[in-house]
């Protein structure tokens, strides 16, 4: 419940951003106005262990190479006299951040002796990344069925929308470690990419950082809650688990809002 109420509260941009972006009265979401840089955000606040960052991209700008870039850093927003005009190389460069560009494939880093993790079922209600359970409905792009849709089916059964797509859901947290350091993790669409980061110090705030970089145009924040996945979310899962076709929904004997939701909502 503490952890739900403080990613309510905090599920919004910090008001010291980059030059280019313009964010909304509601400090959730953040434009990029003009050229493919000066589009750095960050969280409202530090974030808590294991308390994820989550942002929905909303719009694309063709003409522009390159994606989102996420990650967190120990420095304050308010300490900067300046905003850095890119998180990669400028923010890192200055120390104390971890920022990785968003990319179809993404990279973990691995400790020798160390395997790469099965991914979980797309249909399991929660997401664990170590002793973190988040409600994985929540984390997960949809794009809108359409004439083309059964291109995507694949994809939408298991949850997954490309990562740079718009719709698309892109999270970060840290967890701790028994050594009192911690692991930054990146999720995308209800998946977990690993740690991408090791060794933050966890005695610092840690802010999370969003580059509203090149083709990514602008992105909200998405609140995530902690508690139990609704009745509702469960039926999805298992209707999304069984279909055919995304289309296939509108002959189930179900409610027109219930259609909806398990459809692209």
């Amino acid at each position: 419940a503490a952890m739900a109420a403080r990613c309510r509260l905090a599920a919004r941009f910090h008001h010291i951003h980059g030059t280019n972006i313009r964010l909304d009265a509601s400090r959730t979401q953040a434009t990029r106005v003009e050229s493919f840089a000066n589009g750095l955000c960050f969280s409202q606040e530090p974030l808590a262990p294991g308390q994820i960052f989550l942002v929905e991209i909303e719009e694309k700008e063709l003409g522009w190479c390159g994606h989102l870039r996420v990650g967190l850093t120990a420095r304050d927003p308010q300490s900067l006299e300046v905003v850095p005009e890119y998180s990669l190389p400028d923010l890192v460069n200055m120390g104390d951040t971890w920022v990785f560009a968003i990319t179809r494939n993404h990279n973990r880093v691995l400790v020798e002796g160390e395997e790469v993790q099965a991914r979980g079922r797309p249909w399991e209600p929660f997401l664990l990344i170590q002793r973190v359970r988040i409600p994985r409905d929540t984390l997960v792009g949809r794009s809108r069925p359409g004439r083309y849709s059964h291109i995507l089916d694949d994809l939408y059964k298991l949850n997954v929308l490309p990562a740079t797509a718009r719709r698309s859901r892109i999270g970060v947290l840290y967890a701790p470690q028994p050594d009192g350091t911690a692991d930054m993790h990146i999720v995308i669409n209800g998946e977990d990419m690993g740690p991408s980061a090791r060794g933050l110090p966890t005695t610092r705030p840690l802010f999370a950082v969003i580059d509203v970089f090149a083709s990514t145009k602008s992105v909200r924040v998405i609140p995530v809650d902690y508690g139990f996945p609704s009745l509702q979310t469960l039926c999805r899962l298992v209707i999304q688990k069984h279909i055919v076709h995304r289309l296939a929904i509108d002959g189930l004997d179900l409610p027109p809002l219930l259609k909806s939701f398990c459809q692209h909502e």
